[in-house]
């Protein structure tokens, strides 16, 4: 496999911890973790699906009808009409509509779930994810603030949509219906507010047609009046702040045996995008006085195969996720019910940092950052009511106070 990416760079990112003085609230320590130490051997016969960015080698390989896995960009609804609405697309704390982050395509045996599309979506600001930790240690029936969403979708094999037929491989494949027409500026929320000058383009928000027409590369201000009624709808969204276009090819963990070499002691520390300028000394002292240095030791061990990997994905309902460090994991009673059929959720998927060096965020006191992202989904992938249905996402954090000294 190719990955367009420079190597060294990569090389240069390191693992930072959660501290207790952190944002996420009263660590829960003494209660049992969905994840015990005591089945770590079990869980390492459970077979993975790691996940890899790369630049998709087709246009149309991340249009809807081809079913992708994809991250960055703007989703490919499956259900293309009845799409998330309302406060679902926003950020709980701020209010702003959230930014897409990546979609797994992971059908299951069932007829139901022929089709079936996992979608992550948050907010770009690092002090909303901060306050978002103290929203996922609550417990029903306290409500959780979220900015962070998962969306569940799922079809049949014969749906309004799609040919119940494999795709063309030589790109002419169409779905059988149109979609939602979509916010112009994110091409990613259903666009039901009109420019009331050309009555043309589309907004989800309001907020996301002031920066349309705020922005320097592509303003509406300057367009509106050269719009011409026949001029074809964009598939592409005028945003600049959208993360880069990638496809996600996978591939199983059992096909990397040997671990990558690595030279220069660094070289499979791809966790973090912390400065390396003298901290390695201060993150070692951390690790080395904490409970967390055997789970960060165990966690660079097993991504050492393949450290460029961006996704970590299992169908398996004994499957747990790969823990940077040892605080801040959730227990069983953590998890919350499925709030649809009230069933009980697993995980399933998990995303690494790695994907935001991809992205390149910057390494910056305030840029989003995360040690994993692990998604917990109903294990029974209820059907009825909503086409989309909200999923749960369990955030654990790298230490501020570490990584930014």
């Amino acid at each position: 496999m190719v990955i367009d990416y420079e190597e060294e760079k990569l090389k240069s990112l390191q693992i930072s911890s959660l501290s207790d003085e952190d944002e996420g609230g009263a660590l829960n320590d003494d209660v049992e973790d969905a994840d015990s130490d005591e089945i770590d051997d079990e869980e390492d016969q459970i077979p993975m699906t790691l996940g890899f960015a790369e630049k998709p080698k087709n246009p149309c390989s991340s249009r809807r009808q081809y079913f992708p896995s994809k991250a960055g960009g703007s989703p490919a609804w499956l259900d293309p009409v009845n799409l998330p609405s309302g406060s679902s697309s926003l950020c709980d704390f701020c209010r702003e509509p959230l930014q897409f982050l990546l979609q797994v395509y992971a059908p299951l045996p069932e007829e139901s779930t022929f089709h079936r599309t996992l979608f992550i979506f948050m907010c770009l600001s690092m002090s909303c994810l901060l306050r978002d930790q103290h929203e996922q240690w609550k417990r029903s029936p306290d409500v959780q603030s979220r900015s962070i969403k998962v969306f569940r979708c799922q079809l049949p094999r014969v749906n309004p949509f799609y040919s119940s037929e494999a795709p063309a491989e030589d790109g002419s494949q169409q779905p059988l219906t149109a979609g939602a027409m979509l916010c112009d500026w994110c091409h990613s929320w259903k666009g039901d507010k009109i420019c009331s000058n050309c009555r043309r383009v589309r907004y989800c928000s309001g907020k996301h047609q002031a920066a349309h027409w705020r922005s320097s590369s592509s303003s509406h201000k300057v367009l509106c009046q050269q719009l011409e009624p026949s001029d074809k709808e964009s598939e592409l969204a005028a945003s600049d702040s959208l993360w880069p276009d990638y496809e996600i090819t996978c591939e199983d963990e059992c096909e990397f045996d040997e671990p990558m070499s690595n030279d220069n002691g660094s070289g499979n520390a791809l966790v973090s995008r912390n400065r390396t300028d003298g901290s390695d000394g201060n993150l070692m002292k951390y690790f080395q006085a904490s409970d967390d240095n055997s789970s960060w030791a165990s966690f660079q061990e097993r991504i050492s195969s393949a450290p460029e990997q961006v996704l970590r994905y299992s169908s398996s309902s004994q499957a747990k996720p790969l823990w940077p460090v040892s605080s801040g994991r959730p227990s069983r009673a953590d998890i919350p019910r499925c709030n649809h059929c009230g069933g009980t959720r697993a995980f399933e998927f998990q995303v690494l940092p790695q994907i935001l060096y991809f992205f390149h965020v910057k390494d910056d006191k305030d840029s989003l950052d995360w040690a994993t992202i692990a998604v917990y989904t109903c294990e029974a992938s209820c059907e009825g009511g909503a086409s989309y249905k909200e999923e749960f996402a369990w955030v654990q954090l790298a230490s501020q106070s570490i990584s930014h000294q």
